[in-house]
């Protein structure tokens, strides 16, 4: 809480001081100042506002500037630009010499790993008739366990558990029969360095063709800054973002994926599987960092 609240004095702070100063925008700041606005009040860090208004500022003539729409598409792209996506063109098959293409979900607590893992593996068996396997590690959590076995057995799948980074080299080798192998990790502090080792220790005995970073949408820039820190030692090599439905701002969406310099891959709002998931886009991603969330129900790409 007191985070949040940190979170928002600062903005706030920001806020008003361009208000106090809208010159610092340019001869013509009125359509400049209101995208300004619109970042900072989606918690986009000071700076990355203030460096997207200048590139924008620089290269717009005058009269483009004083017009408000041009203005937006174009803070539309440098947004887009900063966020690159991975692309899901085709779901993914078996990979080279025959094995199953395994992905990993990693990422702090209460980030939505568990639902993601059941949203994907009915997305790859139902729409696109993958062979999906699923491994859980997350024995630590109540439930956990049971909660995704509900969901293995509801779509039809195998689910293995592994109790120790040393039965996941175990556990792939069981699903060596599918297409997909799908592994839900515990959830982590980003602080915790020992527990931290042990996650390192099951990606190592997993050897994840894929290792996604799950980041909650709801968090506020110091926690997201923290999260990129932390399990950035992992070496993730895309993002997925959760809950965007619950968000206020969405900064955290451009912070993390510029601090990390990672692309990001799917993007989830709301409970229901596997409707509420959906392939990162540019454009979306732009439009949400400066707008704000909007509820979608979308599909990954077929």
């Amino acid at each position: 809480m007191r985070q949040e609240l940190e979170c928002i004095r600062k903005m706030v702070g920001q806020v008003l001081r361009v208000q106090r100063d809208p010159a610092a925008l340019g001869s013509d700041p009125d359509a400049l100042l209101a995208c300004y606005l619109k970042l900072t009040e989606n918690a986009v860090a000071t700076e990355l506002a203030d460096d997207i208004v200048s590139r924008v500022r620089g290269s717009l003539s005058t009269d483009d500037l004083s017009d408000g729409e041009v203005v937006r598409d174009r803070v539309l792209e440098e947004l887009a630009s900063l966020m690159p996506v991975t692309g899901h063109s085709a779901p993914p098959s078996r990979a080279e010499a025959g094995k199953p293409t395994t992905i990993a979900l990693v990422g702090p607590t209460g980030v939505g790993k568990t639902t993601t893992v059941a949203k994907l593996a009915a997305t790859y068996k139902l729409r696109h008739g993958r062979r999906v396997g699923l491994i859980t590690a997350d024995t630590y959590r109540i439930a956990a366990v049971e909660q995704l076995r509900t969901y293995a057995e509801i779509i039809g799948i195998p689910l293995k558990t592994a109790m120790t980074p040393l039965e996941m080299g175990a556990s792939r080798a069981s699903l060596s029969e599918c297409d997909v192998i799908l592994i839900d990790t515990a959830g982590r502090s980003p602080r915790d360095s020992g527990r931290l080792d042990e996650l390192r220790e099951g990606l190592r005995q997993a050897r994840p063709d894929e290792t996604h970073l799950v980041v909650s949408s709801t968090s506020c820039p110091r926690a997201a800054a923290e999260i990129a820190e932390g399990f950035g030692s992992l070496g993730p090599d895309r993002i997925i973002y959760t809950k965007l439905d619950e968000a206020v701002g969405m900064g955290v969406l451009l912070s993390t994926a510029r601090k990390l310099d990672l692309k990001v891959s799917y993007l989830t709002n709301g409970q229901e599987v596997p409707d509420h998931i959906a392939a990162a886009e540019p454009s979306r991603l732009a439009k949400l960092v400066l707008d704000g969330p909007e509820p979608f129900g979308g599909r990954l790409a077929s």
